[in-house]
């Protein structure tokens, strides 16, 4: 172990593992016992669950695997709300976080802690993908979203290391999000001179368990809520975060939307199939587009269509979502967590 990686770690080189799960049920002891499975490792780990009102028998669960668990009470349940309850109570320099419905891959946290060796790296991350991309074409088109390219990014995913350090210095996740609570913090950790790294090699398996088209809608709606929420807060500062994301699902929302209504009413005025067989032929040529443009993702080409017609799909649940989020706030409303299993 270097030296420069024995500061990061500490003097007693502990890395903390902090579980956060609601009703995750036989998903969390396959998490945990991941977890103490961690090959390769010259530092101690202590793993810390937080559980967030779960009415199954996760706490026990955890107990039983030996974990430290954390029972939050909470009218608004957050995964922000249980990150922060797990690294305050953490002693490690590093600090783990992992969702309840994934599984570590062994090899990742020692392959990965020498790069925090670099003192401006705060935060490092890897490939998550999905466990059983089999069971569903939700689940095989949605594995494709965790693909990122190697090198600094702007944020990261729920799963990554983080030095325990910068979770000091930003007060750790936004509790009042119940989306996107991970780029949020990301933003301000980047304010304070560090990087985020995203690492070319394989770190999590999730197991999304989408099998239902309400299940897709609901996710996606949370992507939107997340857009419009970062985004306006981010509105009126230097450092603008998702205003152009948020702005490009509105405008792609309208196109969609706009277009189908025009080819259905083209063909009804028209009594002809043809306005609307060239909304649907430009549709699959856009679709076709993304997917040449995320050939890079996958060698599954079924996938890779799916994934395309994904990509604009999802504009919709995404704007209702944004749309959610709004009318939410004009009203005084605060929405509670989003749950799609």
């Amino acid at each position: 172990m270097t030296q420069e990686l024995q500061q990061a770690l500490g003097q007693e080189g502990l890395v903390s593992v902090v579980v956060i799960g609601r009703n995750e049920g036989i998903r969390l002891e396959r998490c945990l016992r991941s977890v103490f499975a961690m090959a390769h490792r010259d530092f101690a780990i202590e793993v810390i669950y937080v559980d967030s009102g779960s009415t199954d028998n996760s706490i026990s669960l955890a107990s039983a695997e030996g974990a430290t668990t954390i029972k939050l009470v909470a009218d608004r349940p957050s995964a922000a709300l249980g990150r922060n309850a797990g690294w305050q109570a953490a002693k490690g320099s590093i600090v783990l976080f992992l969702d309840g419905d994934t599984v570590l891959h062994p090899d990742f946290v020692a392959a990965s802690l020498p790069e925090f060796s670099v003192p401006r790296v705060g935060v490092v991350w890897g490939h998550r993908r999905e466990l059983a991309p089999e069971m569903s074409v939700y689940n095989r088109i949605l594995d494709l979203d965790w693909i990122y390219p190697p090198g600094l990014t702007e944020y990261c995913g729920g799963d990554a290391l983080f030095r325990r350090s910068v979770l000091v210095a930003t007060n750790g996740f936004d509790a009042s999000l119940i989306a996107g609570e991970e780029p949020e913090l990301c933003r301000r950790i980047s304010a304070l001179g560090y990087d985020i790294l995203h690492v070319d090699r394989p770190m999590t398996r999730h197991d999304l368990a989408i099998t239902r088209w309400g299940q897709y809608w609901k996710r996606c709606t949370r992507a939107g809520h997340a857009f419009a929420e970062i985004a306006e807060r981010f509105q009126k500062t230097e450092q603008q975060f998702w205003s152009v994301e948020a702005a490009r699902n509105r405008n792609r929302f309208f196109a969609i939307t706009i277009g189908l209504v025009a080819g259905i009413a083209g063909s009804i005025l028209m009594r002809s199939p043809l306005p609307i067989a060239i909304y649907v032929l430009v549709f699959a040529l856009f679709s076709a587009r993304s997917a040449w443009k995320a050939a890079w993702k996958s060698d599954d080409r079924i996938a890779l269509m799916l994934y395309g017609v994904h990509s604009h799909l999802q504009q919709i649940p995404i704007y209702f979502g944004q749309m959610q989020f709004k009318w939410s706030r004009r009203r005084g409303v605060r929405l509670i967590l989003f749950e799609y299993k």
